[in-house]
């Protein structure tokens, strides 16, 4: 009997015959609809593509986290040392709790929630940003005068659980290692002179009390219909109701005001405790200092209910800033305030550079504002803003900022507009260029050991200037530059991997072999690693080629000298064999 030798059809083409089979029966009023089929390779490459959850794998001790804040903070030394020390603390307590079956179990554990004080524009809110990002978990900032708003239900409390969620991307177990950042705290305090019972604040500060202990939140907003669209789209997915709730134990709160009344407040309390031969003169001491004496019963004074008080144990104190303050917060490499000026004008083509009597003169401005740090913003902008509203549309594509320039602002813009070209501009500007790169070295040199054992890199004087070079030609921060130039470094190595596979020669690049390539990479960004390979092959594969078959050697260190000259190189291997 013969065997059929017909192939079997597949599923696609047994579904390709019975639709047209209905369009010919039916007109294409009936259609089949098959479910979607995926290769099972396929269905679990889909299944792989969520992105792994994050874990927190925190070890960074105090010290540490105080060096990295040194690196973007001016002053306010105590306030890093008391956030870097307890906040290093916390997570490593957590931590801890996730590897020892001991490590919690104390009853009514105490939180180190931590309230900061100080004036306006001293780097509070930038400072508790800069650890959120440090560390790796997620953050969210309210402003506790939004609370107010909305009576003392507590709804946008919850609410600020909820956005921690969302900004770990729905990860609720990364959201319960959070920061939860408010802002604005002293306007939540009950008014002094206030008859009867303040519910709009105090009812605030009761609807705070269990998120920052330890509670449940329900993801699940109740009355709002986004939220009950999403829990129906989940039943429907899943068929069960999952109740989605985030537990606060170790969520971190972190508060924050300017209390300008809490001065007077403790300096009486510090007169009526020392009267007699011990009291204290504090009448001269500046609020600032007098805040650093601040106890639980002057926020209870203040206006803040003893268990709100209870359930922020840690205090840090701001410090005002002084002109000089200012001054170095425009002058650090990792200023946010003047990289953002040199990306404005950056989006029109033009490079800037500022002369530090500039700076100087933006800080004496600032300060006079007595509103901190962030006064200088407005004094920059009042300086700049003619320049940024002109040289857009003109041919000029180099803006020296020196005092002259901007205090003759008008007859500037007519100088530098007619002639862009004008050697007196060229050479400020590159004179301010050179200053830059100087104090950029400076500063490497001040921090060569934290900064060579932070990125794992040997700072040589030639590798800073390469570091200085870079910083100067793009706009970066001090931390970046020094993380390209690694890179550049890191990339640089594998070419000797790639050399020894491919020719089967090993060769090793000297240190300043590696500077030199990094230095073309810097004043040349159209070089890739590619180009700095054919390089090579072509000038040393024959060679070596050659010293080895002549000396047996397969190994050969490569110098600064030797990428110049490779000819020579050569010759005095083969020479001294």
């Amino acid at each position: 009997m013969e065997k059929n030798s017909e192939r079997i059809p597949s599923p696609k083409e047994i579904e390709k015959e019975i639709g047209e089979f209905l369009a010919k029966k039916f007109g294409g009023e009936v259609k089949i609809i098959s479910p979607m089929s995926l290769p099972q390779e396929l269905l679990e490459e889909t299944a792989n593509d969520s992105p792994p959850k994050k874990k927190i794998a925190f070890n960074l001790k105090p010290q540490e986290l105080i060096s990295y804040l040194d690196q973007y903070i001016v002053k306010q030394d105590e306030a890093k040392a008391v956030l870097a020390t307890k906040i290093c603390t916390h997570f490593n307590r957590i931590r801890r709790a996730e590897t020892h079956s001991d490590a919690d179990m104390t009853v009514g554990r105490i939180k180190n929630n931590i309230l900061m004080v100080g004036p306006t524009g001293v780097g509070k809110t930038y400072m508790v940003k800069l650890i959120a990002k440090k560390i790796g978990v997620p953050f969210v900032k309210g402003d506790a005068t939004k609370f107010s708003e909305t009576g003392y239900v507590g709804g946008d409390v919850e609410d600020l659980v909820r956005d921690l969620v969302r900004e770990a991307d729905g990860d609720i177990e990364l959201a319960q290692h959070g920061i939860i950042y408010i802002d604005e705290i002293d306007k939540i305090a009950s008014a002094q002179n206030f008859i009867g019972a303040d519910v709009s604040r105090t009812g605030v500060q009761r609807a705070l009390l269990k998120p920052m202990e330890e509670t449940e939140v329900e993801m699940k907003v109740p009355h709002d219909p986004i939220s009950m669209i999403q829990e129906i789209e989940r039943f429907r997915k899943t068929g069960q109701r999952d109740k989605r709730t985030v537990n606060t134990k170790n969520i971190l709160f972190i508060m924050s005001g300017a209390f300008a009344a809490l001065p007077e407040i403790i300096s009486k309390r510090m007169k009526q405790q020392g009267m007699g031969f011990g009291a204290r003169i504090t009448s001269a001491r500046e609020q600032a200092d007098i805040l650093h004496d601040v106890k639980a019963e002057d926020l209870i004074e203040f206006g803040f209910e003893s268990e709100f008080v209870g359930r922020v144990p840690v205090y840090a104190i701001l410090d005002k800033l002084s002109e000089e303050d200012l001054f170095q917060i425009l002058k650090n490499p990792n200023n946010p305030l003047i990289i953002g000026k040199k990306l404005d004008f950056a989006a029109y083509n033009i490079g800037i550079k500022f002369e530090d009597d500039l700076l100087r003169d933006l800080a004496h401005h600032a300060f006079a504002e007595n509103t901190g740090a962030r006064g200088l913003v407005s004094a920059i902008e009042r300086s700049l803003l003619p320049f940024e509203k002109s040289l857009p549309s003109s041919k000029v594509s180099i803006f020296p900022a020196t005092c002259s320039v901007i205090k003759e602002a008008e007859k500037s813009l007519e100088s530098l507009t007619a002639s862009p070209d004008d050697k007196s501009f060229a050479q400020a500007y590159q004179k301010l260029c050179d200053e830059e790169k100087a104090f950029i070295r400076n500063y490497l040199e001040l921090n060569k050991k934290s900064l060579s054992e932070k990125y794992n890199i040997t700072l040589t004087p030639t590798r800073m200037e390469i570091v200085a070079d870079y910083y100067s030609r793009n706009i970066t921060d001090a931390e970046n530059a020094i993380r390209k130039i690694k890179s550049y470094a890191d990339e640089i190595k594998k070419i000797e991997l790639y050399f020894y596979k491919n020719q089967d020669i090993n060769i090793i690049m000297e240190e300043d072999a590696i500077d030199s390539v990094i230095a073309e990479f810097v004043k040349n960004s159209a070089i890739n690693l590619d180009d700095v390979y054919k390089h090579l092959t072509m000038n040393f594969e024959h060679g070596l080629k050659l010293v080895r078959e002549k000396t047996g050697k397969n190994r050969f260190f490569l110098t600064r000298e030797a990428l110049t000259d490779p000819e020579t190189f050569i010759a005095n291997l083969l020479k001294n064999k």
